[in-house]
């Protein structure tokens, strides 16, 4: 075991060291450890605060889907640190979350719309391709993956994509709605959120949809992109390390790239890996670059100290690409 483990399995984070446990070092759930650390996890006073504003579902309308203070990422932080549908406060945030859905398939969220953008005006629940694949890959983490709502969402994401990933879409409803850029781009971040999602589902982990998206996510990164796309760049912002995943920025993006092992070899995603790992500092122990103030409080949002979550997070990156030529 070496260091960086060992500093990850003494940090006061049961999260971190119960993922630490799980995904690097293969523990079983009913190891001792296991299990300890996970009931200091849904125990510890941060993971109940994520709880309790998941249990505010839906909040405020949301404004823009970058905003870091919503509880859909609440909930989406509480399923990346393996929270489940059954565990204590967890129900009736399922059972909100899941009241609402589209007849198209997709969950909704409560959107504050604006008529200038080609949509209807005012407060409404509706969905669109940057929040409802977010709300997807959250109750697919949480283990409802056999729900037929559930089920029926996913395949509504699957029929989203293009040949060159996912572009902006929303609700019918919305009549001519568009986000920025052009009609036919994709939208990066919309590809980062369905793929994700879509890595929750085993049997679509190779599948032309994730190919499409991730395809998508390299090109645009890779030097053959002869433009970058409209709010997407991937200059100094995007590199810094952040987190929790709301939006695009590397961490996210090679996080997601990650889950899918055909990605691997390819020798872009391994360039944004390197832009990761070049960041770790001499004890192999990440800070992040940029942070939510939202957040303010979480190892992950203080620029001064390593982070030990941040850490975890890269290593898991490094530890799924093992054996990779």
């Amino acid at each position: 075991m070496n260091d960086t483990i060992q500093w990850l399995l003494a940090s006061n984070e049961p999260w971190t060291r119960y993922r630490t446990l799980v995904d690097l070092l293969d523990r079983p759930a009913d190891d001792a450890e296991v299990k300890a650390a996970r009931q200091e996890m849904l125990a510890h006073v941060q993971v109940r605060g994520l709880i309790d504003d998941a249990a505010t579902w839906p909040g405020f309308a949301l404004k823009r889907h970058n905003d870091a203070k919503h509880p859909i990422y609440a909930l989406s932080t509480l399923a990346d640190f393996g929270v489940r549908a059954t565990d204590p406060g967890m129900p009736s945030v399922v059972e909100a979350v899941m009241a609402h859905q589209s007849h198209e398939g997709p969950f909704q969220t409560k959107l504050r719309l604006y008529k200038r953008f080609g949509g209807i005006d005012g407060e409404h629940w509706t969905w669109m391709a940057c929040d409802a694949p977010t709300l997807l890959y959250a109750l697919l983490a949480l283990g409802l993956g056999e729900e037929e709502q559930v089920q029926e969402a996913v395949q509504h994401l699957v029929g989203l994509v293009h040949q060159n990933g996912w572009r902006c879409a929303a609700a019918a409803e919305l009549g001519s709605f568009k986000g920025p850029g052009k009609r036919e781009d994709p939208c990066p971040i919309a590809n980062v959120y369905a793929l994700k999602a879509l890595s929750q589902v085993p049997e679509l982990v190779d599948s032309p949809a994730t190919r499409a998206g991730t395809e998508m996510l390299l090109w645009h990164w890779g030097p053959q992109c002869e433009r970058k796309l409209f709010l997407f760049g991937i200059g100094t912002f995007f590199r810094r390390l952040k987190y929790p995943f709301v939006w695009y920025d590397v961490l996210h993006v090679v996080d997601v790239l990650s889950r899918f092992p055909f990605v691997h070899g390819d020798p872009r995603f391994q360039d944004m890996v390197n832009t990761i790992t070049d960041q770790a500092d001499e004890s192999g122990r990440h800070t992040a670059a940029s942070m939510y103030r939202a957040w303010k409080g979480w190892s992950f949002a203080d620029k001064k100290t390593p982070s030990p979550w941040l850490t975890f997070l890269v290593l898991r990156i490094q530890r799924r690409l093992e054996g990779t030529p």
